[in-house]
């Protein structure tokens, strides 16, 4: 069963500019955590965020901003740490984070099974 309901194809005329389409694409696959911030929040508003997202998570991608959220090693993270050694606090607010990001991701997945059994 695929979950992705619409197909990203760069020929499809969507009305709107999409923010990945409109900003240089090595930022969504930036090494720096601020980079990566800045294109989560130019997901935001887009219009193909949740197939976007539901696409990538049916791909596995390895690396890289999907529907708004980070990819890293194939596993949805709340964000990317910088280099070095975690800090205590940091890593206590990671652990909160992850678990905001499990239950948006399982919305989306939802939100999709409940659009392609429809």
């Amino acid at each position: 069963m695929s979950l992705v309901v619409t197909p990203l194809d760069p020929t499809v005329e969507t009305g709107v500019d999409l923010p990945c389409r409109s900003f240089e694409a090595d930022l969504w696959f930036a090494d720096t955590p601020a980079d990566l911030e800045v294109a989560k929040s130019l997901c935001g508003d887009c219009p193909l965020r949740v197939e976007c997202l539901a696409g990538a998570l049916e791909r596995h991608e390895p690396w890289g901003v999907w529907g708004g959220e980070i990819f890293e090693h194939g596993a949805v993270v709340p964000r990317k740490r910088p280099r070095g050694r975690p800090r205590k606090e940091d890593l206590a607010r990671d652990a909160v984070a992850r678990a905001q990001v499990a239950a948006r991701t399982d919305a989306v997945l939802r939100e999709v099974a409940r659009s392609s059994a429809a």
